[in-house]
């Protein structure tokens, strides 16, 4: 799993092929010039064909405030799905975790009384529904002891999933108290994070939209800023930070379409939720899915060295379908990618590179390809001939 969320928004790697401009009515220029949001920093993602449709200062680092805790329930579903812990383990309220995350804190509680124990699914319904501080810093007193050891694990896990630009001081998302250190991370990387926990922890997932809990005999309300704010947004967060501002991450999903978005660095709660809006409507107002191509389909080809042939066909592994611009002058390029030359003997349906989908900022959109034939080792003129090829020509 390690990167697989990442994969789509880096650059990689050797052999290329241009397959020119895409005979497609999609602009980026005229995208960006319909879909635009008043946040500093935004990213928005549909998650089936795994398009970027808008992104704007996407690495541009913030403090996430509140919004470190969907990391922190992250790591707790991930502990749970490896078998770790279980959602009836019971987790022991520290006097630390008391003081600085319940009741004597003044911040957000599910008002865990101090040396009891909680259920780690009590504990995550008042992380995700209530905000809860003292959940937070239980459940990583819980996996790891203290909340410095679970925010090394939180930040690692980030690296793991290609969250490259993040880190985590602890699991609440305030300033350490010890350290001074604030977490940072950014809207791409939170995209990849609600990514994640909607592919592997779906379940879950509905968590963040449960609209109250009882516990102990305490009623409480959900206390997202943005849910029940945009039709059919069913997760995820806010965050605040005194200097970084307002940031949001929503998914949405409507039409049979799954969006992420997410912004930052906003004045106030009003404009948070302004620019929200701006983002998640465009992905059904500026955008529509086409289909480039078939299942199966050959694209292009790969170079093949010592082998009985010297290329074989890299064709679509699956449908390729993309969110394009509904209008417009064409402005997308395709680029087939592999690793190459391939060394024979190649075995047919290896996936061996991909295709990309590039816009005026950058790669929207990336499918496997795979090879269509086998390809039989040469005999040794046929490998000789190959690598006077390569000595005079190179495989560019």
């Amino acid at each position: 799993m390690t990167g697989k969320f990442a994969d789509r928004f880096k650059t990689f790697t050797r052999c290329f092929s241009v397959l020119g401009c895409m005979a497609l009515s999609a602009s980026a220029s005229l995208a960006a010039e319909g879909l635009d949001t008043r946040a500093p920093s935004a990213f928005l993602i549909e998650t089936q064909t795994g398009t970027v449709l808008f992104s704007k200062e996407p690495s541009l680092g913030f403090a996430p405030g509140s919004l470190t805790k969907v990391m922190t329930a992250a790591v707790v579903f991930k502990a749970l799905s490896d078998g770790e812990t279980t959602q009836d383990t019971k987790c022991y309220v520290s006097e630390h975790a008391w003081r600085s995350g319940g009741a004597p804190s003044g911040r957000a509680t599910m008002f865990a009384s101090i040396k009891s124990e909680v259920e780690v699914i009590n504990l995550l319904q008042g992380l995700l529904v209530h905000n809860a501080n003292d959940a937070a810093i239980i459940l990583a007193e819980c996996l790891e002891g203290s909340e410095a050891a679970f925010a090394k694990r939180m930040t690692a896990l980030a690296m793991d999933l290609g969250m490259r630009d993040s880190f985590f001081a602890n699991p609440t998302g305030y300033v350490d108290d010890d350290t001074n250190a604030k977490s940072v991370t950014t809207v791409r990387d939170l995209a990849i994070l609600a990514q994640y926990i909607l592919s592997n922890h779906k379940d879950l997932y509905k968590l963040f939209g449960q609209s109250d809990f009882t516990w102990n005999k305490i009623f409480q309300r959900n206390k997202s800023p943005i849910l029940g704010e945009i039709r059919d947004l069913d997760g995820l967060g806010g965050g605040q930070d005194e200097e970084d501002g307002y940031s949001a991450l929503a998914s949405v999903d409507r039409s049979g379409r799954r969006i992420i978005a997410v912004v930052a660095k906003l004045e106030n709660d009003k404009n948070r939720l302004a620019a929200l809006r701006e983002v998640v409507e465009g992905a059904w107002e500026f955008f529509d899915v086409q289909k480039l191509y078939k299942s199966g389909e050959v694209i292009t080809e790969a170079r093949v060295f010592g082998g009985v042939e010297g290329a074989v066909g890299l064709k679509a592994v699956s449908d390729i379908n993309v969110l394009l611009p509904r209008s417009g002058n064409l402005d997308y390029r395709l680029r087939a990618v592999y690793e190459g030359p391939l060394v024979a003997p190649v075995a047919a349906n290896t996936v061996v590179g991909e295709i990309r989908v590039i816009g005026r900022d950058g790669i929207v959109h990336t499918s496997e390809l795979a090879t269509t034939d086998d390809v039989a080792r040469g005999d040794m003129q046929q490998r000789a001939l190959g690598a006077l090829w390569e000595l005079l020509f190179g495989w560019f």
